[in-house]
């Protein structure tokens, strides 16, 4: 290697040390920012120092609106059948005692013609009965003759009552039964006023006992329906406020009460169910199901504050630009990263530290025109 390559080396070396100090210094020196009293004022920029502001002490929970027990209904047909006829769609509106659907299954004929077997034996029977009672009183019959018409008697008044019930529970009247007028087809009635939320009525669909034909919902009763752990439940109280937000709709927040708190632990997940009232006009905008979060205001506190325009975040972490010297023609910040805590519309709780008490003074405003 020639002197003269050896030297531009050499160089190059140095070149590329003295590069990576000013960045060193650089670094150190970046939570400083120098800011003209020419610039500050351009920008609008202002300072402040931390007061003491009003906070409400809330806890974090989430839910759904529903609605009370006795305002859902999932209509079933007790022994099944075909449906035959379907009255409604969803979003429709019924009332208590309107025909939902009809359903088909011979086994309703079947009971039908028990019941008038066992209604017409039920005359004979109770003659019968009436009579051995008389005899066996004049001692002319036996004790057993007696007894069995007695026994066949009542077995018959059970099974008479037995289908009765059986018939009304399928929406049969038993009165209107006759042998001329069997039916393979009854009608199922809503139980309740309120809005079809769901439905199964396809027709020609077999649907099973347990299977849901239509439910029906009161949805004039809506209520916010909450879930709050066990270890929060002894700061709940009776008309506590309650903000709340719709699905992903985060920027609109509506209120609410606690009307109720649950007396019973959820032993899947060890909460317990807080109901809150809701607005006439907003129940007309929600339904039943939708998904909340909600803040329930616990009580109130004093504490150190500063207007939310003074924090930047990086990440989560937040920081603030306090001022470290302040002359006639230009201004000094250092950027400090500080710890927070209860929020509200316009001020955040600051934690004080060695850096920042309640006579520091930071930038509260045009803090995005340095970051």
């Amino acid at each position: 290697m020639n002197k003269i390559q050896y030297a531009f080396l050499v160089l190059i070396t140095l070149i590329s040390c003295k590069e990576k100090n000013i960045n060193v210094s650089q670094d150190e020196i970046s939570n400083k920012i120098m800011l003209s009293k020419e610039q500050f004022e351009t920008s609008k920029m202002e300072i402040g120092s931390p007061k003491e502001q009003e906070f409400n002490e809330i806890l974090k929970v989430s839910g759904k609106i529903d609605v009370p027990a006795k305002d859902k209904a999932k209509i079933t047909a007790v022994l099944g059948g075909y449906i035959k006829v379907s009255n409604v769609i969803i979003g429709q509106k019924v009332s208590k005692g309107q025909p939902i659907a009809i359903i088909e299954n011979t086994e309703f004929i079947d009971i039908q013609k028990e019941y008038l077997e066992v209604s017409e034996q039920l005359t004979y029977l109770k003659s019968e009965y009436l009579r051995q009672k008389a005899l066996f009183e004049e001692n002319i019959t036996s004790q057993k003759n007696y007894l069995k018409a007695e026994s066949d008697y009542q077995q018959a008044v059970s099974s008479y009552n037995s289908l009765r019930e059986k018939l009304q529970l399928i929406n049969i009247n038993p009165n209107a039964i006759s042998r001329a007028k069997l039916s393979s087809q009854v009608t199922i009635y809503s139980p309740i006023n309120g809005v079809v939320v769901t439905t199964n009525a396809n027709i020609g669909a077999y649907i099973a006992p347990e299977n849901t034909i239509v439910e029906v919902v009161n949805d004039s009763n809506l209520m916010l329906s909450l879930s709050v752990f066990e270890k929060d439940i002894l700061k709940l109280s009776e008309n506590q406020e309650i903000q709340f937000t719709i699905g992903d709709n985060m920027e609109t927040v509506y209120k609410s009460k606690i009307k109720t708190i649950g007396r019973a632990i959820n032993e899947m997940d060890r909460s317990i169910p807080v109901f809150g009232d809701l607005d006439a006009e907003l129940k007309k905008k929600l339904i039943v199901g939708m998904f909340t979060d909600a803040k329930i205001v616990i009580g109130n506190k004093k504490a150190l504050a500063l207007p939310t325009t003074s924090f930047s975040e990086e990440g989560d972490k937040k920081f603030l630009y306090l001022v470290t010297k302040k002359t006639a023609t230009e201004y000094e910040f250092q950027k400090v990263a500080v710890k927070t805590g209860l929020e509200n519309d316009r001020f955040t709780e600051v934690l004080t530290n060695s850096f920042i008490h309640q006579n520091s003074e930071v930038l509260t405003k045009g803090i995005f025109q340095i970051n």
